[in-house]
């Protein structure tokens, strides 16, 4: 059923009858479906926001002076930016997702081009502002998102693909948005940020990051959109009148978050434990995993045939629960997406299942 709004239900409250039937499982539920942070925030994080809790005042939409300066630095050593770009904190990188093109101004007779296979928050984006969905480049296009490492796939474009999706864009007077949250972790393939293929001109393209998963800052919302300084000069405009603002406490926390690599290289050393332990149960019990050369998700299928939700089910019956890939549109539909998101310990009661 869809929403008055014209929205589509929450795709997660369509899990809700796995997620029982999982829960009944006599060791409980491992849950897999989502890519939620459950490791602890590091303590100099969490002191450097306890600090800033006195904050009476509206904090600067543009972030502090020393915020932007360690966006900066962080977006040049990780994107290999060249100077000349932009940079403006976001609420997390949903939001800036979904408001994306409202906060361009699109509107209807527009059509924004999503990745064949895709977080849903594009599409719901695309139907806030009222504009067109496209699944492959069409001509007359106003905006093109590109996703690398992909969410759910865990596929990574490499530099020509990217670069080619920018001129195609750029010939099109299309503006590119490039999520890169997942830029940080990388496992068999190394992700290339779209600024780093810009040789320093960021005309019409943009590059969001969070620090949800390299920091576990979910519950923070930390983000930030970087590149063409006109459009992020726009987004900050806009942002203005909107009261989409980082709070000062978490702007602290951000600072703190990205003057420090050791904690995010520590946090993707779990990850990677985890992701071998479930790399191995999967394959074991039948599974082929198809892309997931980075980020925090193995994309799984048992044949083209066999249709996501009984996947799901599968899962569910060992106490599992996962993500069906018609979630992320119609090209999914043969696979399920599982998270290593997990405690060590729900990550290895999965595998024992699996194995079993």
């Amino acid at each position: 059923m869809k929403k008055s709004s014209g929205l589509p239900d929450f795709p997660w409250d369509l899990l809700e009858p796995a997620k029982a039937k999982a829960a009944s499982h006599p060791d409980g539920l491992v849950d897999l479906s989502m890519g939620t942070p459950v490791d602890p925030v590091p303590d100099f994080i969490q002191r450097a926001l306890a600090e800033a809790a006195d904050a009476p005042g509206y904090p600067l939409t543009a972030g502090t002076p020393a915020l932007r300066s360690a966006l900066e630095k962080w977006i040049a050593q990780a994107c290999g930016a060249q100077p000349g770009f932009g940079v403006l904190p976001s609420i997390g990188s949903k939001e800036m997702v979904a408001w994306l093109p409202t906060l361009l101004g699109l509107g209807p007779g527009d059509t924004v081009v999503l990745p064949e296979v895709c977080y849903p928050t594009y599409e719901v984006g695309v139907r806030l502002a009222g504009a067109t969905v496209a699944r492959e480049p069409v001509p007359g296009a106003r905006l093109v998102w590109i996703n690398s490492p992909s969410n759910p796939t865990g596929r990574v474009l490499s530099a020509s693909e990217m670069a080619a999706l920018v001129a195609w864009a750029r010939r099109e007077g299309a503006i590119v948005a490039s999520d890169e949250c997942y830029l940080t972790l990388p496992w068999t393939a190394t992700p290339t940020s779209v600024l780093s293929i810009c040789a320093g001109d960021y005309a019409g393209v943009l590059a969001l990051h969070s620090l949800s998963k390299r920091s576990n800052l979910a519950g923070y919302r930390a983000g930030v959109v970087s590149g063409d300084p006109s459009l992020v000069g726009e987004l900050l405009a806009v942002r203005k009148h909107a009261g989409m603002i980082v709070p000062a406490p978490v702007q602290a926390a951000m600072i703190a978050a990205l003057g420090d690599e050791a904690h995010a290289a520590a946090q993707r050393s779990v990850y990677g434990a985890r992701r071998t332990v479930l790399i191995e149960a999967v394959e074991k019990a039948g599974f082929t995993i198809t892309h997931s050369q980075a980020g925090l998700y193995l994309w799984l299928s048992r044949g083209a045939d066999e249709d996501c939700w009984s996947l799901v089910d599968w899962f569910a019956q060992r106490g599992i629960l996962v993500a069906p890939g018609d979630f992320y549109g119609p090209a999914g539909k043969s696979h399920v997406r599982l998270a290593f998101t997990a405690t060590d310990e729900r990550v290895n009661a999965a595998a024992a299942r699996l194995c079993a």
